[in-house]
């Protein structure tokens, strides 16, 4: 790959295996003038085993138009959802708790996205999970 020329590097958050070209893909996609069902296929095969997970994706276009990417984990809100078995955070935080995280779960989600926050200290990682958790109005166990 080296020596291509990048375009642009795209963020996109999909769901896994379940990708489609449209709306809000396709349009992102085709202003670079992509072939969006390359990618989208691509995409489902790599994260097949992954349903039910959101799974982000960085895209790096080439000026020729081929692309590269890579799979993230999901994000940190996403993760706590999951692991709660919730649909969403609470509408009105601090008002309505969604769920409550315990510190054991706390743990496993902080080592689990590490490599994706910036820090490799766990318990630095845990005050990131922990914040975001607050935020969605889940409760987190001291």
């Amino acid at each position: 790959m080296a020596g291509k020329k990048i375009k642009t590097t795209v963020k996109v958050n999909l769901q896994a295996g379940a990708a489609t070209p449209a709306p809000p893909l396709g349009p992102i996609l085709g202003q670079h003038g992509l072939n969006i069902m390359d990618f989208v296929k691509q995409y489902n095969d790599r994260t097949a085993s992954m349903r039910g997970n959101v799974v982000p994706a960085v895209i790096t276009i080439y000026e020729d138009r081929s692309f590269d990417f890579e799979l993230r984990l999901a994000p940190v809100s996403a993760m706590i959802k999951k692991k709660l078995g919730i649909e969403k955070g609470s509408g009105t935080t601090p008002r309505t708790i969604a769920g409550t995280l315990s510190k054991v779960q706390l743990e496993e989600i902080a080592k689990e996205k590490m490599n994706d926050l910036n820090t490799e200290n766990v318990e630095a990682a845990m005050k990131v999970v922990a914040g975001t958790a607050r935020s969605m109005g889940v409760k987190v166990e001291a």
